[in-house]
């Protein structure tokens, strides 16, 4: 397929979830319809799922790839988007070195994002009053606090003007507040009913913890109405947005916020991460 379009190679995380990978990939034809024909579209793992990303873009430049941009398909930029993703593409330059190489920026706190998850919120509070409900948006969790805190602003946002009353921030792992402490804060707070939402973009263990830890609080306090919703999904809105920043990163305009990453900023507790070696997850590099 010749087109002088720039290819766009999307960075999974990998899963070991049968079906989270398989939500990748749904996404993937998804992405694949609205790029068109003028595209090449290359889907590659950090890990834990084939194939890893040396693979992918090395289909890609063996398909006629002369300029390739990544993607990193995450929500909130943390350790992965920062070092494994560049780290693939700086093996592909020394692989490629006729192919030019540029990274996109994270999907981040972005309106298309923050309506899909609004559009998940309202599903799960179905006929319940809102005014009463609190909803507890759960991420994955990180040991960058950057990424952490992005979390706390998607969950303003989306009680910002949106109908909903209460939105409380939790992590199913590697940062405080846990499940079971953010719908505690919900019913202290008042709420007669608490919906926990994934803000994951596909299913998989850590989706499948949230629900139980949900249910297991539930379990406890009979006196509040709980129910899971469903997490992001293989959305075209969130396609689009993937294009979007495809767009930038070819066109020179990404605009990475490294003002409180640690690697670059001394941020409190964290000192020692500033200028760190960085430790990648691709298993197929024997050169660090």
């Amino acid at each position: 397929m010749p087109t002088d379009t720039p290819s766009l190679l999307l960075v999974g995380h990998g899963s070991r979830s049968a079906a989270g990978v398989a939500e990748y990939w749904d996404f993937a034809a998804v992405l694949a319809e609205r790029a068109g024909d003028d595209m090449r579209v290359g889907c590659g793992f950090i890990e834990l799922a084939e194939p890893d990303l040396d693979t992918a873009v090395d289909k890609l430049v063996a398909d006629g790839a002369r300029h390739v941009v990544a993607v990193p398909l995450v929500l909130l930029g943390a350790g992965h988007m920062k070092n494994d993703g560049p780290a693939a593409l700086a093996r592909g330059r020394l692989r490629h070195p006729g192919v030019r190489f540029d990274y996109g920026r994270e999907l981040g706190v972005h309106p298309a994002v923050l309506s899909v998850a609004e559009d998940r919120i309202k599903a799960a509070v179905a006929d319940g009053d809102p005014a009463e409900t609190g909803v507890v948006v759960v991420s994955r969790g990180s040991s960058d606090p950057d990424a952490n805190a992005d979390l706390y602003k998607v969950a303003r946002l989306l009680q910002d003007s949106r109908g909903l009353a209460l939105v409380e921030p939790a992590f199913v792992s590697l940062a405080p507040p846990d499940v079971a402490a953010a719908m505690e804060r919900a019913r202290r707070l008042g709420a007669q009913r608490v919906v926990v939402v994934p803000y994951f973009l596909f299913t998989g263990i850590l989706v499948d913890r949230i629900g139980e830890q949900a249910r297991a609080w539930a379990g406890a306090h009979p006196e509040v109405t709980v129910s899971v919703g469903a997490h992001l999904g293989p959305d075209p809105r969130i396609a689009d947005l993937v294009l979007e920043r495809h767009r930038e990163a070819a066109g020179g305009q990404v605009r990475m916020n490294c003002d409180c990453c640690v690697y670059r900023s001394a941020l409190p507790g964290y000192e020692a991460k500033v200028g760190a070696p960085l430790h990648i997850h691709s298993h197929h590099d024997h050169t660090h």
